[in-house]
């Protein structure tokens, strides 16, 4: 049995990295192993193999005070109760862990902006905390091979720390009941709270463009509040459901296929939830996900591609006869990748 503490700032199935940390401590604890989270707040009941440890909320901005206060918390929080037998695993912006896993691009991308946009506390600060992190692990899990990549350009000296990515695993669905999009018409879901940087635009474009062809096709838009994005649709004569944020997965049993034609998506969870469904996926090639993706699963298409390359794979995937194949990873998947890193780490071994 291994004694793992988990440190993460909000624990609960509350966002994309919440739900994968929370998914898989769950599935650690279930494992046998003796599993402590360290977080600001919970967001939901735990099992009692799993204990807690709330620090309280601390203000949100600005954002490196705020992970940097965090820290404090948390190393006072080891000094005061110390956990010597235990590995710690990080998924913020700490000094005091043995792995970390990156669930986003790194800040350091800000190297290729112009140098004015560089010059502030904030972003000296960013750079600070993020390389700190790096420097202190032993190991550091990308959650995508487009993590890994940014990392190993951005921080070279840490490359020989960073393992093969721990992709997000996904809940089992029940498969879409599998029938061809009408001739005239379908469904194009888009699923994404962020949705200006998730590529609701280019979506809406793709989608206008299409229902020249196919007048009776409609786009639902997952995720946003409907205040929010309505306006974009102000010169639309019907064709949208604007469906705001779902905490179930329905739709996935109603849309066609999945248009997800992000500027920036360090993975994408959505995209693996919808080809757990079996429905076919059309994303840009800057999401992780795209490396899940085989070619009877859909299409990945370049971000800079011109909008009729964008509207010529998601016709074919409209016009397609046949259902494509399950994706299946499960969150014991995940927690067993985990298991792996951790008995590398001297001291630590399963049983």
């Amino acid at each position: 049995m291994l004694k793992i503490l988990h440190v993460v700032r909000r624990y609960g199935p509350v966002g994309g990295m919440e739900r994968y940390v929370w998914e898989v401590t769950h599935e650690l604890a279930a494992l046998g192993h003796r599993v402590e989270i360290v977080c600001e707040r919970c967001y939901a009941a735990c099992p009692p193999n799993i204990t807690v440890h709330e620090l309280g909320e601390i203000a949100p901005r600005p954002r490196w005070l705020s992970l940097l206060r965090f820290g404090w918390r948390v190393a006072r929080w080891l000094r005061e109760n110390p956990r010597t037998d235990f590995l710690i695993h990080s998924h913020e912006r700490l000094d005091v862990h043995q792995v970390t896993t990156f669930h986003g691009p790194p800040f350091a991308t800000v190297r290729d902006r112009p140098w004015w946009r560089k010059l502030s506390l904030r972003v000296a600060m960013q750079f600070y905390l993020e390389r700190r992190e790096l420097l202190a692990a032993q190991y550091i899990v990308p959650n995508s091979q487009f993590i890994k990549r940014q990392l190993a350009h951005y921080y070279p000296e840490f490359a020989s720390k960073l393992t093969a990515p721990i992709v997000p695993g996904v809940a089992a669905m029940r498969p879409r009941d599998w029938c061809r999009a009408p001739a005239d018409g379908g469904i194009i879901g888009f699923v994404g709270k962020e949705w200006q940087r998730k590529g609701l635009p280019l979506a809406m474009d793709i989608v206008g463009r299409l229902r020249h062809k196919r007048p009776n096709l409609e786009l639902w838009v997952i995720g946003p509040h409907q205040h929010e994005i309505q306006h974009l649709f102000s010169s639309w004569q019907g064709g949208y459901r604007l469906l705001g944020w779902r905490s179930d997965a329905d739709h996935l049993q109603q849309i066609d296929m999945l248009l997800h034609p992000a500027r920036a998506e360090p993975y994408g969870m959505v995209i693996g939830e919808a080809m757990a469904a079996r429905v076919p996926v059309v994303v840009s090639d800057v999401c992780g996900a795209a490396a899940q993706i085989t070619p009877d699963a859909g299409a990945i298409v370049p971000l800079d591609a011109p909008c009729n390359q964008w509207v010529d794979e998601v016709e074919k995937q409209l016009c397609r006869s046949d259902a494509p194949p399950q994706f299946v990873r499960g969150w014991d998947d995940v927690a067993h990748e985990y298991e792996t890193i951790y008995h590398k780490i001297s001291g630590h071994n399963l049983k």
